[in-house]
C-alpha cells in the first residue's frame, strides 16, 4: 500500500537529526511536527518563530499562536518570537539546517516546481525562493502522481520554477529518492509498493 499523509511524513522526520533547526513548509510537511519525538530539533517557521511545538489538540488552540501555513501550532518552553526581516536573515544566512518543503513538480536534476501554477490566484510566492537558496538540505514531500494520475517526478518541470537543482531527497507516498549528479536514485520503496509500480508512475529518468 502506497502511505499516506501521516506515513509520509513520519518518514520524513525520520531525515531528522539532533540538534538541527528545520523549516517546515506547508501542505505535509507540517505534519512532521507530529514525529519529532524525542529528538532534539528546533523547527522554524517563516512566519516569526524559533521553536514550534506539535499541533494543538482539540479546543486548546490559540489563535494567535500560526505556522506559516495559517494552521494553530503551540509553543514550547524555549519558543522566541521574532519579525520577518530577521527569520529571513536566518534563512538567507546559512542558520537552517534544512527545509522539508510540498512540491508541485520536481526534475530529475533537482528542480522544484512548489509556488504557482499559470492562471490560479496566487498570494504570494511565500518563503520558498529563500528557503531553498539558503538551507543546507532540501527535503521534499508530496504525492508521486497528481489527481489525474501523471507524474509529478519529472524528466523537466513544466512550472514556474522556485529553484534549480536544489531539492537533495524526494519522499512521495510510494518511496524515497535521492537526487544525485547521474539522475534519480531509489532509497527505500513504500511497504507493498513494486519497483515495477515506482519506474511505471516515474516520468524521471531513475539510474
Amino acid at each position: 500500500m502506497p502511505w499516506d499523509r501521516n506515513q509520509m511524513a513520519a518518514r520524513a522526520a525520520e531525515e531528522l537529526k539532533d540538534g538541527m533547526y528545520v523549516n517546515l513548509g506547508i501542505g505535509i510537511p507540517t505534519l512532521v511536527a507530529n514525529y519529532v519525538g524525542d529528538k532534539d530539533i528546533t523547527l522554524q517557521s517563516e512566519n516569526g518563530m524559533l521553536g514550534m511545538g506539535p499541533f494543538p489538540y482539540e479546543g486548546e488552540e490559540d489563535p494567535d499562536l500560526i505556522n506559516a501555513g495559517k494552521q494553530t501550532i503551540t509553543e514550547l518552553p524555549r519558543t522566541a518570537y521574532f519579525d520577518s526581516a530577521t527569520s529571513f536573515g536566518m534563512i538567507r544566512g546559512g542558520k537552517i539546517a534544512m527545509a522539508i518543503l510540498g512540491a508541485m513538480e520536481v526534475s530529475e536534476t533537482g528542480d522544484l516546481a512548489n509556488w504557482m501554477i499559470p492562471g490560479k490566484l496566487v498570494k504570494g510566492m511565500g518563503g520558498a525562493m529563500d528557503l531553498v537558496a539558503g538551507v543546507g538540505r532540501v527535503v521534499v514531500v508530496m504525492d508521486h502522481t497528481n489527481k489525474h494520475g501523471e507524474s509529478k517526478v519529472l524528466r523537466k518541470c513544466t512550472l514556474p520554477l522556485t529553484g534549480k537543482g536544489v531539492v537533495d531527497r524526494i519522499i512521495t507516498n510510494l518511496g524515497v529518492l535521492d537526487v544525485t549528479h547521474k539522475g534519480l536514485h531509489i532509497v527505500e520503496l513504500a511497504d507493498g509498493v513494486t519497483e515495477a509500480q515506482f519506474r511505471s508512475a516515474t516520468e524521471a529518468t531513475l539510474v
